[in-house]
């Protein structure tokens, strides 16, 4: 089974095949999504590694708080969004 890790705290510039590379010594990676902001298409700083579980807990315990690109990243599991109330429009 695969595991959703969150990872924040990303440098502007880091790119997917980055994170790919830096996850991978850790076991396969399925898959990386640096979120964009969807009006400006820029990062926003935080991307989402798919791993088996085994993997995923090893990398999150090795990664959290490591240097990458000049910054501390937060690496965790990730938890499913939570419905927002939608935005009054006046």
């Amino acid at each position: 089974m695969s595991k959703s890790i969150y990872v924040g705290n990303l440098p502007w510039t880091s790119t997917e095949e980055e994170l790919r590379t830096a996850f991978e010594n850790y076991g396969e990676v399925t898959s990386v999504k640096i979120v964009e902001d969807r009006e400006t298409g820029r990062p926003r700083g935080f991307a989402f590694v798919e791993m088996n579980d085994q993997d995923a807990l090893a990398a999150i315990e090795a990664l959290d708080g490591t240097d990458f690109g000049g910054r501390a990243l937060k690496v965790n599991e990730a938890h499913p969004r939570t419905e927002r109330a939608p935005k009054p429009r006046w």
